[in-house]
């Protein structure tokens, strides 16, 4: 947390990626963010594909000499992100709005573990991320926005099941991707 403190301290920083999966080292950028009276000038954004939405809607509570400053995660870098855009983009709006108005309900929190379980599928979190990238340009492909899903790596791919895993989780959470809004567009993006 030391850590945090000090690069927080830094007059340049202005932002803030979270990704290490861990609950306990997230509450230690955000504390040093606080403890270095940073937390107006620094943005925090969350790069936990495991809670991405409860990342979001939650207020986060430091005490800095006898005073609760309560700090939020304002948006996310997400390999997640980089598929399903326009479904990430509205989910974020929404957040953002059910923020402004105290209205996390139910319905709001229940996302956060129906995400994961996109997550999970794009980046192959069975098979310890090894297909992560392969995960991501399959949903791609599958859109027609790429012809295959080649990476650099030519041995790099999808993970056994991991593209029924995507079908999974494509129709059980229809409204976490945006199909509609890629098949609108695809002709004029591509044109």
């Amino acid at each position: 947390m030391g850590f945090w403190r000090r690069f927080a301290a830094i007059d340049n920083v202005v932002a803030i990626k979270m990704a290490p999966f861990n609950r306990y080292r997230t509450l230690d950028v955000i504390r040093g963010v606080v403890e270095a009276g940073a937390e107006a000038r620094v943005t925090l954004y969350t790069g936990n594909d495991d809670h991405i939405v409860l990342d979001l809607v939650s207020p986060f509570v430091v005490r800095r000499g006898g005073e609760d400053i309560t700090v939020r995660i304002e948006g996310g870098l997400l390999g997640h992100w980089s598929v399903w855009t326009r479904a990430a983009v509205l989910l974020l709006q929404r957040i953002h709005a059910a923020r402004a108005c105290g209205a996390i309900d139910d319905a709001l929190l229940s996302l956060d573990s129906r995400v994961t379980d996109c997550n999970a599928a794009l980046f192959d979190v069975a098979h310890g991320f090894a297909g992560c990238i392969a995960g991501c340009h399959e949903v791609l492909r599958r859109q027609g926005l790429f012809e295959g899903i080649w990476c650099l790596d030519p041995a790099e791919g999808l993970s056994p099941g991991q593209a029924d895993e995507l079908t999974r989780v494509h129709a059980a959470h229809p409204e976490l991707h945006d199909d509609d809004f890629v098949r609108e567009h695809l002709a004029r993006w591509l044109g």
